[in-house]
């Protein structure tokens, strides 16, 4: 009477569904499903067959709400050992759905499954060989292998297609088995079943990566019945049953291009079997819908993978080039995602002259940084610095500039990862000295607020140090009268400002010479026509003396001078201490360094007390002591090579911040004391101030890092 009254009780899976979006608050949803769980407990307790059904289905969709519902796992076993083929394709999607492969449970299926997997109705076969394939555990897959492999062979299409996917999940389980399947995986590649097909190319796919040294031999036979199949895919008239947008059977196609793909990678002999259907995929297939974009996307892959001759090639990229032009926005990303993978395959690796086919495409490239998609704009901007060649450089650099200038949003990381990836290639790449300087400076304008920028600075420095007179004072007086003129929009700018203060400091003397006749340059998109303040109009002219140490006065009083500005200006003060001559200018340095004493910042106060003590010496022992920066060896060897394309030397760019990280100051590894000369003993001074004979280079925060 009891299993009578609950069976009268309860509800079908409709009815709680309707029960669960009447809840107007979570509170009521759980109400709901606590005594739904409940009931269906007690009828678990009570083993009432009569309702397994019902409770395995509410048990399905209380899981698929994110509830807990694994207390009906024996339930879901018990279902597939029932005859009905409706009780079993409910249990195996239940122990599909509850189930993994690491549960404990899991081990009472294997019979069931050994057992269906026998069953004359194939699609109780089907249900078994589908649970095997989503569930496998290696045990599982060990004992059932044999199974599989004799469904692989059935006179059923749809037994062998549910087998060779069964058999993907075997053998990523245990690999060894791959031996097993290989042969029954070769004769599925003469089925005439569109869909046993597609699976068994599926699954040599799957043997080829996991065991390619082994399976890709052995499948190399297959190339010729494989492009013969492709070719009479795109040959073949309209079929109704498989065309999907035009396009006869796609899934297909690209999976035997895939195939394809993998076989013919570093086989020129297999390559050349596959020429002249990949050039007939690529010229016949429509591309006006997503599907046709879809088989050209995997022809284009496969013809850049395998050693397909260089007219198919370039082919393939004027694909590429004509998804660029696709108004949808995936589409020209996939294109532009795969040009950058191009440029590195064997096409493009050969020099300049086998860019052409790329160098094409360049105009439609470029578009896409001024794109509204922040994504497009980024994989274009990784593709154009592969685009630069020593005769497109000028013209590359404007671009990437511009790119630079009109995106100040794109984040302090990406703006100093751009800045660095552009001063590196314009020396790569360089026209001249003085066009690499101009592009350093546009960098340092348009990102030295970027944090990291401190590595283009050092960039900076290297190229200076080692360029003429004439340069260096046309970089100086440039820094000097654009900070000077172009007010709080330029002073906010650190790395161009850390430029300047070591810029003066170094060649001040040459700065205020008004003799001094600056390099002729014509500034084009990289000059200071963009400076505020029209600084500009002064690039020519020498400033005075008191002109220099005032800008520096007002750096160290400004309230946007960082620690790190401060300590650069301190030391190009004690330097111009030895470079000026007017002694009005030299107090005024002297009284400014003396203030900072007592500055708050340890690394200021330590820095002004050593210059304090060196501005007390004698002018010739002070000259000898403030000499200009020696010329960095790694500077030297990187001049050696560019503007050759070649990479520079030292990879600077990326190392350099951990030795010019201003923005962090952290303790210096101490050199070598040298040994007390004669000077050092007569200056009578502590010496663990390590004041030897070295010139003091103005950079933060160790005077001993460049």
């Amino acid at each position: 009477m009891d299993k009578l009254i609950n069976k009268l009780v309860v509800t079908k899976l409709k009815d709680m569904i309707k029960a669960i979006r009447a809840a107007k608050t979570a509170a009521d949803e759980r109400a709901v499903i606590a005594k739904e769980s409940a009931f269906i407990r007690t009828a678990i307790k009570e083993e009432t067959i009569e309702t397994r059904y019902i409770n395995v289905q509410k048990l399905l969709y209380i899981h698929m709400l994110g509830y807990p519902a694994h207390f009906g796992q024996i339930e879901c076993l018990k279902l597939v050992a029932s005859p009905k083929y409706a009780d079993k394709r409910l249990g195996y999607l239940g122990i599909m759905l509850l189930m993994d492969e690491n549960q404990e449970t899991l081990t009472l299926v294997t019979n069931c499954l050994q057992n269906d997997m026998n069953n004359s109705n194939v699609f109780i076969a089907g249900l078994a060989l589908t649970t095997l394939g989503n569930i496998s555990s290696p045990e599982m897959a060990r004992d059932l292998c044999a199974d599989v492999e004799k469904m692989l062979g059935s006179p059923n299409a749809y037994i062998r297609k549910k087998a060779a996917l069964c058999a993907i999940r075997i053998i990523k389980k245990v690999p060894d088995l791959i031996e097993n399947f290989l042969e029954k995986a070769k004769d599925m590649l003469r089925e005439s079943n569109e869909s046993s097909l597609l699976t068994g190319i599926s699954l040599e796919i799957e043997m080829s990566k996991l065991n390619p040294d082994y399976v890709i031999p052995q499948l190399k036979e297959q190339v010729p019945a494989l492009v013969k199949r492709l070719k009479n895919l795109i040959t073949t008239g309209f079929s109704p049953e498989h065309d999907v947008g035009g396009v006869t059977d796609p899934f297909l196609q690209t999976k035997i291009l895939r195939l394809l793909r993998i076989l013919g990678a570093n086989d020129p002999r297999s390559s050349e079997l596959m020429n002249d259907v990949l050039s007939q995929v690529a010229t016949t297939t429509e591309s006006s819908k997503n599907v046709g974009n879809a088989v050209l996307y995997e022809a284009v892959l496969t013809i850049m993978g395998i050693e397909a001759e260089h007219a198919v090639k370039v082919l393939a990229i004027n694909i590429l080039g004509k998804f660029l032009s696709n108004p949808d926005n995936n589409i020209r990303y996939v294109a532009l995602t795969t040009l950058t993978r191009t440029y590195h395959s064997s096409l493009l690796t050969a020099g300049e002259g086998n860019t052409t086919s790329l160098q094409r495409h360049r105009a439609t490239i470029l578009a896409c940084l001024r794109d509204d998609d922040s994504t497009l704009r980024a994989k274009a901007l990784d593709l154009s610095f592969h685009l630069i060649t020593p005769s497109t450089v000028s013209a590359l650099m404007k671009d990437l500039l511009s790119y630079l200038e009109i995106n100040p949003d794109i984040g302090h990381d990406a703006r100093s990862s751009l800045g660095k990836r552009i001063v590196d290639h314009a020396a790569r790449f360089r026209v001249s000295k003085v066009w690499e300087m101009l592009v350093n400076l546009r960098v340092l304008l348009l990102a030295g607020d970027a944090r990291g920028i401190d590595a283009v600075v050092y960039n900076f420095v290297k190229l200076v140090s080692v360029a003429s007179e004439e340069l260096q004072v046309t970089a100086a007086r440039r820094l000097f009268w654009s900070v000077a003129k172009g007010g709080e929009l330029v002073g906010i700018k650190e790395g161009f400002v850390l430029a300047m203060c070591w810029s003066c400091g170094e060649f001040g003397d040459l700065v205020v010479d008004s003799g001094f006749v600056t390099a002729s340059v014509e500034d084009g998109d990289f000059g200071g026509s963009e400076v505020p303040g029209g600084a500009a109009a002064h690039f020519g002219t020498a400033p005075s003396e008191r002109e220099v140490v005032e800008l520096l006065e007002t750096l160290l009083k400004g309230h946007f001078a960082t620690a790190v500005v401060k300590a650069y200006a301190v030391t190009a003060l004690v330097k111009l201490s030895a470079r000026f001559g007017d002694d009005a200018v030299l107090e005024q340095i002297n009284q400014l360094i003396a203030k900072h004493q007592v500055n708050m910042d340890v690394e200021i106060q330590a820095r002004a007390v050593e210059f304090n003590a060196i501005s007390g010496l004698e002018l010739e022992v002070k000259s000898g002591l403030l000499e200009r920066m020696p010329v960095l060896e790694v500077a030297v060897k990187e001049e050696e090579v560019k503007g050759t394309g070649e990479t520079l030397v030292a990879e600077s760019l990326r190392n350099s911040t951990s030795s010019m990280n201003a923005s962090e100051p952290k303790q210096a590894t101490p050199a070598p004391k040298p040994e007390v000369s004669a000077v050092q003993d007569l200056l009578g001074l502590d010496l663990n101030f390590d004041l030897g004979s070295t010139p003091i280079a103005p950079v933060a925060p160790s005077v001993s890092q460049l």
